[in-house]
């Protein structure tokens, strides 16, 4: 079995959760499978360092940022394996001191994420990580993933890629995006 097809196996569909029309997939199920989540961290080292560096100038990863919440629970490993900086972007404030913020749309509403001022440099290489992609990436559109990608431009960043653990393939076309996207499972 693929690495691929082992982590699918593992995420479970919820129907109609959290309200009636919405299908909730759960990635928890991979984070109590020890080797499940080794594999996933891997396959993620695997494809930074074998088609997202090569790609960039620098030929580094300076920051990993993850998204409020999910995002902390790859973010973290995936920096420390690249030898890179972690940098959470928060819901609005839940982070001390002075912060940079956007504002995005969601399907239950609207939000606002915040990243503290000076956590990233003008120029640094940066991924951003997040469970699932399933909107658009634009923050006229909204969507986390934009207003994390909207947060790291206002401090100068160089998006190199976004990475999601499960991509909701059939929103794909409503995407306007400049920066790839990279994502496990696509469902």
């Amino acid at each position: 079995m693929s690495d691929i097809d082992l982590l699918r196996s593992i995420v479970t569909i919820y129907p109609d959760f959290p309200k009636p029309g919405v299908s909730f997939l759960d990635i928890f199920p991979i984070f109590r499978d020890p080797v499940a989540f080794e594999t996933m961290i891997t396959h993620f080292i695997y494809h930074i360092t074998s088609h997202t560096v090569p790609k960039s100038v620098r030929k580094k990863v300076d920051v990993v940022v993850g998204l409020d919440a999910r995002g902390f629970l790859i973010g973290p490993l995936i920096a420390l394996r690249l030898g890179a900086a972690f940098v959470p972007v928060r819901k609005k404030g839940k982070l001390p001191g002075p912060c940079k913020q956007t504002s995005y749309e969601k399907e239950y509403g609207s939000d606002t994420f915040e990243m503290q001022d000076g956590a990233i440099r003008h120029g640094q290489n940066v991924i951003v990580v997040d469970d699932l992609i399933a909107t658009a990436l634009r923050p006229s559109l909204g969507g986390s993933a934009s207003a994390a990608g909207a947060l790291v431009r206002m401090h100068g960043g160089n998006i190199l890629e976004y990475l999601f653990i499960v991509e909701i393939s059939a929103l794909r076309k409503n995407w306007t995006i400049e920066d790839p996207v990279y994502s496990i499972i696509q469902e």
